[in-house]
């Protein structure tokens, strides 16, 4: 969900140190301006937005980070400086971002990490259905039968998993495109059918494709790769 700071009254309020009565004023007159617009009285602002008053900047807008990290097997999917090997320390980023859903520690592959709300929210949460695909490989060589049930949907941690994208590679490894993101979803599929997973590397989330990046590696994401993923979200 897109955070949201106060309204702009409110915001006039704390940071000239004036009345409700006298921001009003200030904002009914056009002196108090939201991204070169007037502003209005119960505008509610976000952290992207640039507030000036008589042309003086008092809010300054808030740049939005977004970065594709390989993460290498081993790799704790946590900010947390006090787990050992995680994000944090192996990013080593002067920037607070956050990770867009988890990787287990035994998973590598893509992550997108960024300090948009919106972006987190809507590439998330469960009701808003964006794509992540993975390649995995598994200990014994798969039938048609378990290549069905991943597709169709297995019953794991009393859910049914949505329909997913299934495509063999090889005797033991398959492509999958989930639109959902239980924790430890593929393991628990997989063993639920009697497979144990010995590689799982997320390839894509949303339009955002892994590439070359090697593991350990990072890259912010050019301009055209944010449009277009701020485009997917939205839909």
């Amino acid at each position: 969900m897109k955070v949201l700071l106060a309204s702009l009254k409110h915001f006039v309020v704390q940071k000239l140190q004036v009345s409700n009565q006298q921001a009003i004023t200030y904002i009914l007159a056009g002196r108090v301006r939201v991204n070169g617009s007037n502003g209005q009285l119960q505008q509610a602002l976000q952290p992207e937005d640039e507030v000036t008053f008589e042309g003086q900047v008092i809010k300054e807008p808030k740049a939005f980070v977004y970065l594709a990290y390989n993460k290498p097997r081993g790799i704790e999917s946590t900010l947390n400086t006090h787990v050992e090997n995680n994000l944090t320390h192996a990013l080593n980023l002067n920037q607070r971002v956050f990770p867009i859903g988890r990787l287990d520690k035994e998973s590598e592959g893509l992550m997108l990490l960024t300090n948009d709300g919106t972006v987190l929210y809507k590439t998330i949460h469960a009701k808003i259905h964006q794509e992540k695909e993975y390649l995995v490989s598994v200990d014994r060589p798969l039938t048609p039968e378990a290549l069905q049930h991943l597709a169709t949907g297995i019953m794991i941690m009393g859910k049914q998993t949505r329909p997913a994208v299934v495509a063999q590679i090889n005797t033991h490894a398959f492509r999958i495109i989930l639109n959902q993101g239980l924790n430890r979803q593929i393991r628990r599929m997989c063993y639920k059918l009697g497979y144990q997973v010995q590689q799982l590397i997320r390839t894509r989330i949303v339009n955002l494709e892994l590439g070359g990046l090697e593991p350990g590696e990072w890259r912010y994401l050019s301009q055209p790769e944010v449009q277009e993923l701020l485009q997917a979200v939205a839909t």
